[in-house]
């Protein structure tokens, strides 16, 4: 409270005590966080009209499959969401639940991937199967079987150990007196797992070691997990991930409130922040040994989905959620970043795909969602890079590297020629889409020419690869690569110059016939005949609207395209007319802005038709990526 003394010209009372209630300022229990950029996205669009976090590199690492589960999860289960990430003993490890089509329907179990690089990828491994209740114990009415939910996946002990952990509950809802327990156990370091036990029984109900299927861990004859288990306990921070499926009837947090999801990292003034669903956030000055209530920051727009938060190596902080109001449609997934963990600005894009949903399901929302990096303490992998984690569709598992500092402009020219880099490792500023069955890589040039270049092989019949690179904006731009169609492949590439809201001013395409295809304002041109296993150099001379919009600007903007040289297309109109351009973007199909936010969520459908299968190769190679003013 703040007493207020007011003066009023003209009157006989020369003062008036007032009381008044003043709002604690942005940073206090009442706001901790705030985005302050004022951009929203357009719910009409995929991307969101949005920029791009530059050098994201987004892969697909699991694509379920239904029919062939030997090169998918070894199941065949098509519901995967729910993913965790740490990085440990040189791997990452990636966690995630899958049930076999609908989510929060028995029988649902925990699976995990490793990598040592992010990028490829070795096969799930079950490390906590679709649970059994013991002789004698059935499953309590109104419930229908057993599942899987956490909302945390890894603790990286005091001395080095890693535990795994997942929940164990009743089938719809395992949620406080649906739930069994949390079990634990240990990743070794030659890819093994130890023993699985219940590291916390449920608080609301009795279940203990005589009615449950795992002893508890306390009977481990390993002293030193046993310890690491120990620790895990006394840890605040780590075990407050647990309130959503226990709210610890039996005191556990002491009364403290919590929202659903959490994520958290430390500021640079010390106190923790708590981040969850729903845009609830709170403050801790003690560890996490007590929390402010949780309140809502009007300024993020969410919904059911996860938010992550985190500091990050330029010692910065990130904010990553989808800045949306419905739960049935997770896209995209934005970055939002600050200096001090408490003001955040500059929403961009880390992922802006969303692919058809090859299998229907409960509660199986579009786009990139539940994402979650690397918690504090669970291992910083070489370089500045930023980590994310999620499921798309809730069918796929996907992770993304955003380069640090999170950037969304380049100043000066652009001179890609790719001979540097290492085959098949990452591609500096180049955003790149690459799902497991149409991966964007590094490789030897073909065709006689010498060094490396950039790989766009698609053999998916629902997604595609893209590869798209962020110039300096302007209107008046000169661009100039190469493009090899390989003599195997069967399909098209399309490539686009665009401005920063997405607008795809100049189109031009390699079509399934041969042609080199372009577009005049509304209408699409074969401009020439190309031949697969030939190299054509091609330039795309653009002028872009301007800023002088009814200042005597002449036309809506035009382009010409050059091959090899040759004008083959003079002073063609854009196909939208934009101030101004600034990405590159390679495509192994045709663009996509389906589904909308009005396709239907709750369907039940067949699986999309040969969706398990792959497709005809769709092989380009492009090379020599040039791009200034003019």
């Amino acid at each position: 409270m703040k007493t207020l003394f007011i003066a009023f010209a003209g009157s006989s009372l020369c003062a008036v005590l007032c009381t008044v209630a003043v709002s604690a300022q942005t940073g206090s229990i009442n706001e901790p966080v705030r985005y302050i950029g004022g951009q929203t996205i357009d719910p009409d669009v995929h991307e969101g009209r949005l920029r791009y976090a530059i050098g994201t590199e987004s892969r697909q690492t699991m694509r379920a499959n239904r029919s062939h589960p030997e090169v998918a999860d070894g199941f065949g289960w098509t519901y995967n969401h729910g993913s965790n990430l740490c990085y440990w003993n040189g791997n990452f490890y990636q966690q995630y639940l899958s049930n076999p089509a609908d989510e929060h329907i028995a029988p649902g179990h925990t699976l995990v991937m490793t990598s040592k690089d992010g990028r490829h990828w070795n096969k799930p491994v079950e490390v906590f199967p679709p649970y059994k209740a013991p002789p004698g114990v059935t499953i309590p009415k109104g419930y229908h079987g057993y599942m899987m939910h956490q909302r945390m996946g890894f603790y990286v002990a005091p001395d080095g150990r890693l535990l795994i952990l997942a929940f164990y509950g009743h089938t719809e809802d395992p949620f406080n007196k649906g739930g069994i327990g949390r079990v634990v156990r240990e990743a070794y370091k030659d890819g093994s797992f130890g023993p699985i036990y219940f590291i916390r029984y449920s608080s609301y109900n009795s279940w203990n070691e005589s009615n449950t299927s795992y002893p508890f861990y306390k009977r481990s004859s390993d002293a030193a997990f046993v310890t690491a288990c120990d620790n895990l306990l006394k840890d605040p921070l780590m075990t407050f991930q647990w309130h959503d499926e226990d709210g610890g009837a039996d005191g556990f947090y002491h009364g403290m409130k919590a929202g659903e999801a959490l994520s958290y990292y430390h500021r640079k003034d010390g106190k923790v922040v708590a981040l969850w669903k729903q845009s609830l956030s709170a403050l801790s000055s003690d560890e996490g040994k007590n929390f402010s209530d949780p309140v809502k920051s009007p300024t993020f727009l969410m919904s059911g989905g996860k938010q992550w938060g985190q500091r990050t190596d330029d010692g910065r902080y990130a904010l990553c959620y989808n800045p949306i109001e419905s739960s049935e449609y997770r896209y995209p997934l934005v970055v939002v970043t600050g200096d001090d963990g408490i003001l955040f600005d500059h929403m961009l894009l880390v992922q802006g795909e969303v692919p058809p949903r090859r299998f229907t399901g409960r509660w199986k929302d579009f786009g990139p969602c539940y994402m979650r990096g690397i918690e504090e303490g669970n291992g910083n992998p070489p370089g500045t890079d930023m980590w994310l984690s999620y499921s798309m569709n809730k069918e796929d598992i996907w992770i993304s590297r955003i380069p640090v500092p999170v950037r969304y402009a380049v100043s000066g020219p652009v001179k890609d020629h790719f001979d540097g880099l290492a085959a098949d490792g990452p591609v500096p500023d180049w955003n790149l889409y690459s799902p497991a069955w149409a991966p964007v890589s590094v490789v030897k040039s073909p065709g006689g020419r010498d060094g490396n270049c950039l790989q766009l092989l698609d053999k998916d019949p629902y997604d595609y690869a893209r590869a798209i690179r962020v110039f300096e904006e302007g209107v008046k731009v000169r661009a100039r690569f190469s493009v090899y169609a390989d003599p195997a492949n069967k399909g098209l590439l399309e490539v686009d110059l665009t401005d920063q809201y997405g607008n795809r001013p100049v189109r031009i395409r390699w079509d399934e016939k041969g042609r080199i295809v372009a577009t005049d304002g509304s209408v699409e041109k074969p401009v020439q005949d190309y031949r697969q296993g030939r190299w054509y150099q091609v330039e795309l001379v653009t002028e872009a609207v301007g800023e002088a919009i009814g200042g005597g600007t002449a036309g809506q903007g035009k382009y010409s395209l050059l091959i090899d040289g040759k004008e083959v297309l003079k002073d063609a109109q854009l196909a939208e007319a934009v101030k101004s351009v600034e990405r590159l973007s390679l495509r192994t199909d045709h663009w996509r802005n389906l589904p909308t936010r009005t396709t239907p969520n709750e369907t039940k459908d067949p699986p999309l038709a040969g969706c398990d299968e792959q497709s005809a190769p769709t092989i380009f190679y492009v090379d020599d990526v040039e791009v200034g003013g003019f």
